[in-house]
């Protein structure tokens, strides 16, 4: 042993030292694992690749959450014998991370962006950029996670920007990256592209707006966004309204607010009869809907809103307003005129910006998109959204919880193109050059020969590179040569599992299902566990603003990671959200200085403390408790592996606790102070217990490991225990061992009902019947385990002395306890009165009519639920009395 153990666990004295000796034994990595004969050279391969965190801000507790579960994965892998990789990387989050610094540098400089230049500004972004992602890695370190960090990677490093090239100028090859106009997102804030997946709703009260053109058109239309009408060149209604079939296919001149428009009436079978007017004005720039009609029936395309929410240059008055004021002042000129015939407030969604909240503008834009549906050969002239598909519904990627797979194919069912250029510096630029006077381009890993070449100023969607995850941190494109997978490719790839939030699922998950399945033709994992949000106690969630927010950081200062991290696993089930506090967390703390002490004990009762290999057959029960411990010990490490192989992880460490805190702590090792010479086998059960915790609580457990087994044979790297019984083995003795239990337990509650101090000795008589023997061999335990007995007998048939008080057992057992002298009757009835006064206020409250009328209902039904347990205690101490 290396040293005594403190009295009290106190994590912050430890946690740092284990994990530098963690990192430093270089056992976070399978290599080193393979070459130390930790895992064997053929081992199976289990991987994960930590899904990026932005590097905008500090560890959250998302984040907490998410590498929670992947190390205790990792952790069961590494020590189960797997060959282990657990990837680490961070992401450049392109919109984030330059909206960060530029509101930074605005806010301490007054300078925008163009005032800085591209250069300098990205500057700025690289200092903020390293200090961040220091900060993160030293977070991600304090929560115990066993990556490698010798494999570490960042989304815009050397590595993955020759990645992304790469897959750039693949995928254009393949005519599968186009560039082209479309009605795209657009962010007046950010003043760039968003996917249709980075656009959020926000419910909101809008006006809509009944109104008519001009005097002469013949019907009314409604709207919610009456600036657009400035740029209409169609009015849209469905093919069976018969109020507007014969204007189908006729054309109007109006001049609306002054603005001539050249009208033409359409039939479309996606208009709705029933919203507004049922008619509908079609401004194909500004609606993806009405783009869609626009190239169906052959209408202009008229710009009516540019890239910073203003009105475009063309439109009279409202040229270079704000489209919200551009709104108010048309409103104004339809009610002068008469022709606003009504204006109404509805339910709306409104489309912002995931980054900064400001309401998106739909307009179009030349921009480079991915084609989802073109055919590829490389896919076995599949799409693809085809090939994405398929390997879900065949099941060859799974979805934990199942549910999710159907969230998934819904989105898939209806992707359409994705935008993947921005409007930012910062990020992976397009390597796309364009020659200058001419409509000549090139599309390259670099620069092509000349001066006359000008790169595209826009950068990549940061997704296009995290979608490449899996397989640009194994080493693609060189690890995947002539269409065969070397390397780390070849060993890891796909991962076992992706483990990531729910809410991300259209986000990135499906994209790197794309991406992976056109670069290597392979999927990128087989597993996708999804994990739900962590809300505050209420269930609302967590915000700076609101106030109800928690630094995972600051709560493993105050009660260690090993709190935070079974706060987070236990009671955490896939796709459903947790509710965690701090009064959680600190509960866990005191089951992680509970563990510490059973410990304590066990190591201070162990003569020779050593390490038990799987193959150990050496160790020899002695009673039926020891054989009972052994019995729920083996069918623990059962259940555990089980559940773990099935990611039950809350059940798993749900048993763990049950097992450790009752069975374990509260009778196993009280009866061994009874029953004595414990030495092996308590060093058989605290081997393994600390075994089938340490994924759950590495920290605690390895420190104890460590003072008990020296520092060399860590316990990180031991194996993980393997069943030891035979199917029935000790099946009976557990079951022996149980009704002894139940027996004492018997007695105790006799003692507590009856008000008996725990000093006060009593007589028990036990009429045991074909128990007997079983009974009388466990005597002592039964008279000294919290019963206090000074005289116990166990009989085959007994009856009741007289006077004795009676407690019902079960199995054919009766029991009954001498009480006399050891009661209290002046206690008693002064208890009895008290409650019987108690009573008389209950009856009348609830016999008042006002009050049961009046009272909300859940008040009344506590009430009754009061009367209903005093009339139970009351029965109780008259029959005590008696």
């Amino acid at each position: 042993m290396d040293k005594e153990f403190a009295k009290i666990y106190e994590p912050q004295k430890y946690e740092d030292e284990i994990y530098k000796h963690w990192e430093q034994s270089g056992f976070f990595n399978p290599d080193v694992c393979v070459n130390k004969g930790i895992c064997q050279p053929d081992a199976e391969p289990f991987s994960i690749v930590l899904p990026p965190p932005n590097i905008t801000a500090k560890l959250h507790l998302g984040h907490s959450s998410m590498l929670a579960i992947e190390d205790l994965m990792i952790r069961y892998h590494r020590m189960k014998g797997h060959k282990t990789l657990w990837v680490p990387g961070t992401d450049h989050a392109a919109i984030a991370t330059q909206n960060a610094v530029e509101k930074k540098i605005f806010i301490e400089e007054g300078l925008t962006r163009h005032d800085l230049g591209r250069e300098k500004l990205l500057e700025r972004i690289w200092k903020f950029l390293r200090e961040t992602q220091s900060t993160i890695l030293r977070q991600t370190r304090k929560m115990g996670a066993s990556l490698d960090w010798s494999r570490e990677a960042f989304t815009l490093d050397d590595t993955r920007v020759k990645a992304v090239r790469k897959m750039f100028l693949d995928m254009y090859n393949e005519g599968v990256i186009y560039r082209g106009e479309r009605i795209v997102n657009w962010c007046p804030r950010c003043l760039s592209t968003l996917a249709d997946d980075e656009v959020e709703h926000e419910a909101q009260k809008a006006k809509l707006y009944t109104f008519k053109y001009s005097a002469d058109f013949p019907f009314s239309i409604a709207t919610t966004r009456l600036e657009t009408k400035l740029g209409d060149t169609a009015v849209a209604v469905n093919p069976k309204d018969k109020r507007y079939k014969k204007y189908i296919g006729r054309e109007f001149a109006v001049d609306f607010c002054k603005v001539k428009l050249k009208l033409k009436v359409i039939a479309d079978w996606h208009v709705d009869m029933n919203f507004g007017t049922g008619a509908l004005g079609v401004t194909p720039a500004h609606s993806m809907a009405d783009w869609q009609m626009a190239e169906d029936n052959d209408l202009e395309i008229i710009k009516v809103i540019d890239e910073k929410g203003n009105i475009r240059d063309g439109f009279g008055e409202f040229s270079n307003l704000p489209s919200v004021k551009a709104r108010e002042i048309i409103v104004e000129k339809l009610k002068q005129t008469g022709l606003l015939e009504k204006e109404e407030e509805i339910d709306n969604n409104l489309s912002v910006c995931y980054r900064c909240d400001t309401a998106i503008e739909p307009l179009p834009s030349k921009q480079w998109f991915v084609s989802v549906d073109k055919k590829i050969k490389r896919l076995g002239g599949k799409s693809l959204k085809q090939k994405s598909i398929e390997v879900a519904q065949k099941n060859q990627i799974k979805f934990l919880p199942d549910r999710f797979k159907k969230r998934y194919l819904d989105w898939m069912e209806n992707l359409r193109d994705w935008c993947i250029s921005r409007q930012i510096w910062f990020g992976h630029r397009i390597p796309v050059w364009y020659k200058e006077n001419s409509d000549e381009i090139y599309v390259g890993d670099k620069a092509p020969a000349g001066d006359d070449w000008k790169q595209d100023e826009d950068s990549l969607d940061t997704w296009f590179s995290s979608g490449m995850w899996t397989f640009s941190t194994l080493g693609w494109p060189d690890t995947f040569q002539n269409d065969r997978k070397t390397g780390d490719l070849a060993t890891y790839h796909p991962t076992q599992v992706l483990e990531t939030g729910y809410e991300i699922i259209t986000l990135w998950v499906s994209r790197m299902i794309m991406m992976t399945l056109f670069a290597i033709g392979e999927i990128p994992f087989k597993n996708v566990y999804l994990h739900g949000m962590v809300l505050d106690k209420n269930g609302k969630k967590m915000s700076k603003s609101k106030g109800n927010g928690i630094d995972p950081i600051e709560m493993i200062d105050k009660f260690g990671a090993d709190a935070v991290r079974l706060s987070l696993l236990i009671g955490n089930t896939p796709g459903n959200d947790l509710r965690l506090f701090e009064e959680k967390i600190s509960g866990f703390r005191n089951f992680s200085n509970k563990l510490w002490n059973i410990a304590r004990f066990m190591s201070m009762n162990i003569d020779e403390p050593r390490l038990i290999g799987n193959d150990d057959n050496s160790l020899k029960p002695k009673t039926d408790t020891d054989k009972a411990i052994l019995r729920r010990l083996n069918d623990l490490i059962a259940s555990t592996s089980d559940n773990l192989e099935k990611f039950n992880f809350s059940s798993a460490g749900e048993d763990l606790r049950a097992f450790t805190w009752n069975e374990l702590a509260d009778w196993y090792l009280e009866k061994a102070k009874i029953e004595g010479g414990k030495s092996e086998i308590l060093n058989y059960i605290l081997n393994t217990v600390l075994k089938l915790w340490h994924p759950f609580v590495p920290f605690v457990t390895e420190t104890i490991w460590q003072q008990i087994y020296g520092r060399q044979n860590m316990l990180m790297v031991q194996k993980w225990p393997k069943n030891f019984l035979k199917k029935n083995e000790y099946t009976k003795e557990c079951q022996q061992v149980k009704l002894v239990d139940e027996v004492i337990t018997n007695i105790r509650v006799a003692r507590a009902d009856n008000g008996l101090e725990p000093a006060k000795k009593i007589n028990v008589l036990i009429s045991a019947g074909d128990k007997a023997e079983l009974l009388s061999r466990h005597s002592d335990v039964i008279c000294r385990l919290g019963t206090n007995i000074e005289k116990l007998e166990v009989k085959n048939q007994a009856s009741n002395p007289g006077g004795w008080q009676p407690v019902a057992c079960g199995s054919g057992i009766e029991m009954f306890l001498d009480l006399s002298g050891a009661i209290d009757k002046d206690k008693i009835k002064k208890e009895l009165e008290q409650t019987e006064k108690y009573l008389v206020g209950l009856r009348k409250k609830l016999e008042n009519k006002e009050f049961v009328q009046n009272a909300p209902q859940a008040v009344v039904d506590k009430e009754k639920q009061k009367l209903q347990e005093a009339e139970e205690r009351a029965q109780k101490l008259k029959g005590q009395l008696k």
